[in-house]
């Protein structure tokens, strides 16, 4: 259970923070919650491209500028900007798409903020889950500002910065939900929540000129795992003093009714346990996902096997909420991975990384055999419990039939329930709230479309909605709301130890030769004359298997040598040219004998 520290304080006061065993460095709030009664302006109006041309340059204005989680699932930042104050809520990573190849990580740019990072008070964080927190280390080399954030995600976000070698030299402050904060002239409030991971709240900052909330990922579950339901009596209290703004997941804006409780899943694996008795099973979910690990460990000590831990973000994990007090495990329960061959398949439980189908996760090294410790048997009970995020879904299935070809037995169904409110849950929160304006965030277009539509429906005027996109600057007060302008907001690649080095060009070569492979022509060239003194030789990687194309390698052989003729007759010395005039007559050729187009590396050489 949460330490008492983590329930809702009174309305009148406000709680210190948690201690927790890191070296945090903690704070106690000693303001009381602001009582302004703030008056929002149902009826405003987004004024004309006329009558609105100056908004941009007024002062006092609310800016609103998300960096990420617009159109695209993750890489979740939005910065909230009043006079020269900058607020930061949340900065994680996004899954790479299927064109990216070898790229492991999608990070927001953060320019903007680099550009003002005198202005930045802080980096605020809703919950621990990678969309969220995972950009941190690389944005913080280049923006090292204070982090806030409840108890478990303090402690992961620790983790990644231990392993930058950063832990030293990042201000972080523990926060608890209920308490409020003062960043500069801004107020901010955390407001516990319910998701798929304890810790998660919404953040309501109390501006001058009015109230935003940002709802965080959230649903509304009566039986949470840990800890109390969602404070609504809180968001309804704002809501009658009046919110300015309101941004709201809007992951699920598309289903119908109330997402189920994660209690629910907890029935679903004691049902499945009952029924594997004499099989080994394996559960794959998110790692940061610890209401669902918990209710895993729960099961296994009912049915009296053995947990073992796989995968090095599953480790550090449930190391950091075991400690934490966010996970309990009963003595004698874990085990390491090396022990479990000491134990029968009837006794023991992995739970593993890879519910994704991420190449280098456990669970998909498991199912290609190219795991050094698990190997998958016939007869074992494999458990996704997660739904694949949209792009994914290839990946997943693939990991799923190459599982099955191995004689194991996967449940991919019933064993997963989403931490995203559905629409009646969206429904309580707008009504609660009654926010002057709405944009709707963390999702893909269709969901944020699907969620202004929602927000019409219960009676919002559509000129107080604001479909956005990443980089977007909106600019509101009491009386009107614009998009004023726009700042850097693309995607930053992170390749290895490489941030950023890999662009939209790297990305094109990439593809090109992952589709056509790529033809290496090796030229050697007398210096004064340019007479060819060797070659030409061409050199095929992923285009055709030479020993079985003899034929057309020489007559592409004599192309280039034709080519080089003719620019010897012509007088054409310069090596730019040649390349370029080999370059195109090869590809030529090619196209026409075989319609692919590889490639083409002309190199010289000069004796």
């Amino acid at each position: 259970m949460l330490n008492n520290q983590e329930k809702n304080h009174n309305n009148t006061k406000t709680s210190s923070t948690t201690r927790i065993k890191s070296n945090v460095k903690n704070t106690t709030n000693t303001n009381a919650r602001s009582n302004r009664n703030i008056k929002g302006n149902t009826n405003a109006r987004r004024k004309n491209n006329n009558g609105g041309a100056n908004l941009a340059t007024k002062k006092g204005n609310l800016k609103i500028i998300p960096l990420g989680g617009l159109d695209n699932i993750g890489k979740n930042i939005t910065a909230f900007e009043y006079n020269n104050e900058i607020v930061v809520i949340d900065c994680g990573i996004a899954f790479p798409e299927d064109d990216m190849l070898g790229i492991d990580l999608v990070i927001p740019d953060v320019t903007y903020l680099k550009r003002n990072v005198e202005k930045v008070k802080g980096i605020v964080l809703t919950h621990g889950h990678e969309d969220h927190i995972g950009a941190l280390p690389y944005v913080l080399r280049e923006i090292n500002v204070p982090i806030f954030g409840t108890r478990l995600t303090i402690g992961l976000v620790e983790n990644k910065l231990r392993e930058h070698n950063m832990l030293n030299t990042v201000n972080r402050t523990c926060i608890s939900p209920g308490q409020t904060i003062e960043l500069g002239k801004l107020k901010v409030e955390f407001i516990r929540t319910n998701h798929s991971i304890a810790g998660a709240v919404a953040i309501a900052i109390h501006t001058p000129i009015g109230t935003v909330i940002h709802s965080g990922d959230f649903k509304i579950d009566y039986t949470p795992i840990h800890g109390e339901m969602i404070d609504l009596q809180r968001f309804a209290e704002l809501g009658k003093k009046g919110v300015l703004a309101f941004l709201c997941d809007s992951t699920n804006a598309e289903r119908k009714g109330f997402t189920m409780s994660e209690r629910t899943v907890g029935k679903v694996f004691e049902e499945i346990f009952a029924q594997s008795a004499n099989q080994r099973i394996m559960v794959a979910t998110f790692a940061s996902n610890v209401d669902r690990l918990q209710q895993i460990i729960d099961a296994a000590v009912k049915y009296k096997r053995k947990v073992a831990v796989v995968g090095r973000s599953m480790v550090n994990v449930v190391r950091t909420a075991t400690e934490l007090g966010y996970l309990i495990i009963p003595d004698r329960t874990l085990i390491e991975l090396g022990e479990i061959n000491r134990y029968p398949d009837d006794q023991l439980v992995i739970i593993t990384t890879g519910s994704q189908g991420e190449p280098m996760a456990a669970l998909s090294r498991m199912a290609t055999s190219d795991h050094r410790q698990i190997d998958i048997k016939p007869g074992d009970k494999i458990i996704l419990s997660s739904t694949p995020i949209p792009g994914n879904e290839k990946t997943v299935s693939r990991i799923i039939n190459d599982l099955f070809r191995k004689g194991a037995e996967v449940i991919f169904e019933d064993t997963h329930v989403s931490g995203h409110a559905y629409q009646e849950e969206l429904k309580i929160m707008h009504s609660l709230i009654k926010p002057q304006y709405f944009i709707p965030v963390h999702g893909e277009y269709r969901h944020l479309k699907k969620h202004a539509e929602l927000a019409k429906q219960l009676g919002m005027d559509s000129e107080n909605i604001f479909l956005l996109t990443n980089g977007n600057v909106l600019e509101i007060n009491k009386n009107e709301g614009k998009v004023s302008g726009n700042v850097p907001a693309g995607q930053i690649l992170v390749d290895g130890l490489g941030v950023g080095d890999v662009g939209n060009i790297v990305l094109r070569d990439r593809r090109h030769l992952s589709q056509d492979g790529l033809l290496v022509v090796v030229v050697t060239l007398q210096r004064q004359s340019n007479k060819v003194l060797a070659g030409p030789d061409i050199i095929s990687r992923g285009f055709v298997y030479v020993r079985e194309a003899e034929n057309l390698m020489e007559s592409a052989r004599k192309v280039v040598q034709d080519a080089l003729d003719k620019c010897q007759d012509n007088n054409i010395t310069e090596w730019a040219s040649i390349k370029n005039i080999v370059r195109d007559t090869l590809r030529d050729f090619l196209w026409q004998k075989t319609k692919r187009s590889p490639m083409i590396l002309p190199i010289i050489m000069e004796v």
